[in-house]
C-alpha cells in the first residue's frame, strides 16, 4: 500500500475517523436525508413516466374511440326491419321506377337489384351520336316528366325530344312470391307532318348489380326475343321484347334489330359501354325507301384491368336495340317465375284495360285528396297539379351504399356503414339523390297522398343515424349516385347539420292520426312513432348540443366556408340557404335566427310525440316554451336598425370582390404566373353587430309560427313582405330584399347569386301556410294576414303553372324580376308544394 498523503487544512481541523469509529449523529442524518430525497425523485420520475404512458395510451384509445363514433350506427333497434322492403313483406312496392336519374327505368327495393332501363338515339340526325339515357339538362329536351304516377302500381310519362314525343307507360300486376309482373309500353310520335318521319333506335337493357345472372335468347339470327335470368330477390324471371307495331291492333312494322351481351364493371358505366360498342356498319333497308347505314350496338371488349383491391364482381349486361320509323309502339314484358296462375299476359288490350282502370282510380283519388276541380281550377291547372305530384312520386329512389364521412378525429375520410335509403329527390337531372332538409318538404305533399310512403321514407332517413345522433345531410349512396356528384361535395362532416324538416312531416302524421286515429291510413302511425322515438330523442339532443350558440338558448350553424378571402360572404350550406348573407367573418360569436326557430318548432313536436306515446314530455315542453318566448327572441335577434329579425355576428357590410394583383417582373411572360382571381376586399373592419340582411332568414319567426298572433313584430313583417322594394313580387316573395347591398351579387367569380333574390317555392309555401295560420287566429293582424294570404297564394300558383305551360318544366327557382323559371329542371322536389297551396292544405 502507498503512503497516506497529509491533508493541509485551514482553521480547526476535524479529527480523522478510524475504520471502526461511528460517524457523528448529524452526519448520519444528513446522509440518510440525501438518500431519501433521491429515492423520492426517482419514484416521482418513474410515476410520472408511468402516468404519461398511461395517459398517452388512454388518449390514443379515446381518440381511436372518438374516431370510430362517426361510423358507429345508433344502438337502438332500427325503425324498419331488415327485410321491410323485400317482396314477401312489401310486394306491391317491391318493383318501381326507383331510378330517378334515368329517363325511364325500373328496379326493386333491394341492395343489389336487377335493373332495367331504356336509352334512345335518333338515326340519320345531324349529330353523330345523340344517345339519351341519364337525365341531363344538357340534352335540352322540350320537357319530360310523369303525367300520372300513383307511387305503387302504374305510371305515364311524356318525354318531348326535339321533333318527336315518347310516351312511356308501365303497369304492375301482383302474383307469385317476388313482386309479380310488369309491362312497359313505349309509344313514339313525331311532332310535325314532315314527309320523312324520324327513324329512332330504342335500346332496352337489363343489368345485374354484382349478383344474379342473365341469358340472351335470339330468334332470326340477331333479334333478341327475350332475356331469362335469376337473382336472389327475384328467383327466375323472363323479360320478353315484343315487336314494334303502329297501334295496338296493327301488325308488326319493319324494324332492324341488334343486341349486345357483355359485362359491366358498374351501373355507372352503362352509358359508356353502349357508346363504345356502337358501329355504323349496319344497313337500314325498309321495303319502300333507300338503304342507309345506321348506328347500332355491336361488340364491346372490356378493357383489361389489373386486379384491384375492390373485390366487386363484374355484372351481366344485355341490350336489345330496335330501330324503327315513327309512329310505333313497343311493349316489354317482365314475368316472374313464381307467378304460376297467371290469367293472361299483361300485353296489348289487356294492358290497355288495366292502364285505363288505374288512370281512372288515380283521377278519382287525386280529386278526393286535393279537391282542385271543386275549387274552380281549370283543366290545364288540374293536369299540372297531377303532373307535379306524379313527378315527385316518380322521382322516389331506392339507393344502397356507403357515404363518405369524416370527423375532427379522423385524419382521412371513412366509409359509413352500408345502408338503404328510400327517398324522394329534388331534381332527376341535377340532384338525383337524397337531401335531408329537402325531404321534410317532399313528405309534406306525399303524406297527403300516401302516409305509408312518408313513414317509410322518414324511417329510412332516421335509420341512417350514427350513435352521436348525426345523419349525413346529403346521401350519395352507390357508385351510380356518386358519379353525378363533384368530388368536393362527397365527404360529409359530422359537425354539420341541416334544418330538421323531417319534424314538419312528423307533425303532419300526428295531425292525421289525431283527426282519424282508426282510419287505415293513420292506424300504423302510433307504432311507427314508438319505434322512431328513441332515435328521435338522440337526433334532437344532437342538434341541441352541437349547434348551440354563444349565449344561453341561442344557436349557430356549424360548417360555414372558412376561406373568407375567396367569398364575398362565406356560404352556410348547412342552413340550406347556401349563400344567403350571414356575418361577413364567421366566428363562434354568431347567432342564427333561422336555426333558433327550427329548434323551437322541433322541441314542440318532440313534446307532442312524447305526450302521444306516454313518454316523459315536460323537458321538451319547457324547451319549447323558452325558445318560443317572444321576449327572448327579441333580445337575441331583433334589430332596431333593420326593424326586423336578424342574425348576429362579426360583420361588416363594406366588402366587395376585386381583381387580385399579381406581380409580374419586367420582361417575364405573363402566362407563367398565376391567373388573377377575384378576391374579397374588406374596406371596413368587422365588429360584433346584427347582420341586417332582410330576407327569408328575417321571416323565420313568422314562417314557423313562433310569433304570437298579437305580436307587434308581425306588423313589421307584413310591411316588409308587401313592399315591392323589399320582398314582394308578382310571382312570390324574393329571397333577399332589393335594398340589401348583396342583392343579386355574385359570391365568387364562379358562383352566381342563389339565395340572394330569386324566388324559392319551399319558403313561399311556408309563408302562405303562416299567413293562413295568422289569418285564422284571433289577433290585431288577422285581416292583414288574410289579405296577404290570398294575394301571395294566387301569385305563386299562377306563375309556377304559367312557367310549366310555357317551358314544360317545374323549376328550382324563379326570377324575381320576370317570374321566369331558372336553375335546375325539372325540379319537382319542394317546388311541387304548389299543389298544397292550390288545395289549401297546410
Amino acid at each position: 500500500m502507498g503512503r497516506q498523503r497529509k491533508r493541509v487544512v485551514t482553521g480547526e481541523a476535524v479529527p480523522l475517523l478510524r475504520k471502526d469509529d461511528k460517524p457523528p449523529a448529524f452526519h448520519r442524518k444528513e446522509k440518510k436525508k440525501k438518500v431519501d430525497i433521491g429515492k423520492v425523485f426517482i419514484n416521482i420520475s418513474i410515476g410520472l413516466c408511468i402516468f404519461s404512458l398511461a395517459w398517452f395510451f388512454y388518449a390514443l384509445h379515446m381518440r381511436s374511440s372518438l374516431a370510430k363514433r362517426v361510423v358507429t350506427l345508433h344502438p337502438s333497434p332500427r325503425v324498419l326491419d331488415a327485410n321491410s322492403s323485400s317482396a314477401p313483406v312489401s310486394a306491391q312496392r317491391f318493383w318501381g321506377s326507383y331510378r330517378p336519374q334515368v329517363y325511364f327505368g325500373m328496379k326493386t327495393r333491394s341492395s343489389r337489384s336487377i335493373v332495367t332501363g331504356m336509352m334512345w338515339m335518333r338515326q340519320f340526325a345531324d349529330m353523330d351520336v345523340n344517345l339519351r339515357h341519364t337525365c341531363e339538362q344538357g340534352d335540352r329536351l322540350q320537357g319530360y316528366g310523369w303525367l300520372m304516377h300513383d307511387g305503387v302500381t302504374f305510371g305515364v310519362q311524356e318525354i318531348r325530344d326535339n321533333d318527336f314525343t315518347l310516351t312511356t307507360e308501365f303497369v304492375k300486376r301482383m302474383g307469385g312470391d317476388h313482386g309479380g309482373d310488369w309491362t312497359w309500353r313505349v309509344t313514339a310520335k313525331q311532332h310535325s307532318s314532315a314527309p320523312q318521319a324520324p327513324v329512332l333506335s330504342l335500346m332496352f337493357y337489363t343489368a345485374t348489380d354484382t349478383q344474379g345472372s342473365l341469358g340472351a335468347h335470339l330468334e332470326d339470327g340477331n333479334r333478341l326475343a327475350s332475356v331469362t335470368g335469376f337473382s336472389e330477390e327475384l328467383g327466375n324471371f323472363k323479360i320478353t321484347f315484343r315487336k314494334p307495331v303502329t297501334g295496338e291492333l296493327s301488325s308488326a312494322k319493319y324494324a332492324t334489330y341488334n343486341y349486345l351481351q357483355t359485362v359491366s364493371p358498374g351501373l355507372e358505366k352503362l352509358t359508356d359501354i353502349v357508346k363504345q360498342s356502337l358501329n355504323r356498319r349496319f344497313i337500314y333497308s325498309p321495303p319502300s325507301g333507300e338503304k342507309r347505314h345506321y348506328i347500332a350496338v355491336d361488340t364491346y371488349q372490356p378493357p383489361h384491368q389489373p386486379k384491384a383491391a375492390d373485390p366487386r364482381k363484374e355484372s351481366d349486361l344485355v341490350v336489345h336495340q330496335v330501330t324503327v320509323q315513327m309512329p310505333f309502339q313497343i311493349e316489354v314484358l317482365f314475368e316472374s317465375g313464381s307467378f304460376h296462375r297467371r290469367p293472361n299476359q299483361l300485353v296489348g288490350s289487356v294492358m290497355t284495360q288495366e292502364l285505363e282502370r288505374r288512370k281512372a282510380e288515380f283521377d278519382s283519388k287525386f280529386e278526393k285528396t286535393f279537391d282542385l276541380e271543386r275549387k274552380g281550377f281549370s283543366q290545364p291547372q288540374v293536369k299540372f297539379g297531377k303532373a307535379a305530384l306524379s313527378n315527385m312520386l316518380g322521382g322516389m329512389g331506392y339507393f344502397y351504399g356507403e357515404s363518405v364521412v369524416q370527423s375532427v378525429y379522423n385524419e382521412y375520410p371513412l366509409l359509413y356503414p352500408e345502408g338503404a335509403l328510400f327517398t324522394a329527390v329534388p331534381s332527376r337531372s341535377f340532384f338525383p339523390r337524397g337531401f335531408l332538409w329537402d325531404e321534410g318538404f317532399h313528405q309534406l305533399l306525399l303524406s297527403k297522398w300516401d302516409p305509408q310512403v312518408t313513414r317509410e321514407a322518414v324511417a329510412h332517413w332516421i335509420d341512417l343515424m350514427n350513435m352521436e345522433g348525426w345523419i349525413p345531410r346529403e346521401q350519395i349512396l352507390g357508385d351510380e349516385a356518386r358519379s353525378k356528384v363533384p368530388a368536393e361535395f362527397v365527404v360529409q362532416r359530422n359537425e354539420n347539420a341541416n334544418p330538421p324538416t323531417l319534424f314538419l312531416a312528423l307533425q303532419q302524421l300526428i295531425e292525421q292520426h289525431s283527426s282519424n286515429s282508426e282510419g287505415p291510413a293513420s292506424r300504423p302511425t302510433l307504432p311507427f312513432l314508438r319505434r322512431l322515438f328513441p332515435r328521435l330523442k338522440t337526433w334532437f339532443e344532437w342538434y341541441n348540443t352541437t349547434q348551440t350558440g354563444p349565449l344561453s338558448n341561442s344557436y349557430r350553424w356549424r360548417g360555414r366556408d372558412k376561406d373568407t378571402n375567396l367569398f364575398l360572404n362565406p356560404k352556410t350550406l348547412t342552413s340550406g340557404l347556401d349563400d344567403y348573407p350571414r356575418a361577413s367573418h364567421p366566428s363562434a360569436d354568431e347567432r342564427h335566427v333561422d336555426l333558433h326557430c327550427w329548434m323551437a318548432l322541433s322541441s314542440g313536436i318532440m313534446a307532442s310525440i312524447a305526450r302521444l306515446l306516454g313518454e316523459p314530455h315536460h323537458d321538451y315542453e319547457r324547451t319549447h316554451q323558452v325558445l318560443s318566448d317572444n321576449d327572448l327572441l327579441n333580445d337575441l335577434h331583433w334589430s332596431d336598425q333593420l326593424g326586423a329579425f336578424s342574425d348576429f355576428g362579426n360583420h361588416t357590410q363594406v366588402v366587395s370582390l376585386q381583381q387580385e394583383k399579381v406581380y409580374v417582373p419586367p420582361g417575364q411572360p405573363r402566362h407563367q404566373f398565376p391567373v388573377a382571381r377575384l378576391v374579397r376586399s374588406v374596406r371596413r373592419a368587422p365588429k360584433l353587430q346584427y347582420v341586417n340582411a332582410l330576407g327569408y332568414v328575417s321571416l323565420f319567426p313568422f314562417l314557423l309560427h313562433i310569433l304570437t298572433p298579437d305580436s307587434p313584430k308581425l306588423e313589421h313583417v307584413f310591411r316588409d313582405m308587401r313592399d315591392p322594394n323589399k320582398l314582394w313580387t308578382p310571382y312570390g316573395l324574393r329571397s333577399l330584399s332589393k335594398a340589401d347591398p348583396l342583392y343579386m351579387k355574385r359570391n365568387t367569380e364562379h358562383d352566381a347569386p342563389y339565395w340572394r333574390g330569386p324566388i324559392w317555392i319551399n319558403i313561399n309555401y311556408l309563408a302562405v301556410r303562416a299567413l293562413h295560420h295568422y289569418g285564422n287566429a284571433e289577433g290585431p293582424h288577422r285581416e292583414t294576414a288574410a289579405a296577404l294570404y290570398q294575394e301571395l297564394r294566387t301569385n305563386v300558383i299562377n306563375n309556377v303553372h304559367r312557367q310549366y305551360a310555357e317551358t314544360g318544366y317545374v323549376w328550382e327557382q324563379y326570377n324575381d324580376g320576370t317570374g321566369r323559371g331558372q336553375g335546375s329542371h325539372p325540379f319537382t322536389g319542394w317546388s311541387a308544394l304548389t299543389v298544397l297551396m292550390m288545395a289549401e292544405q297546410y
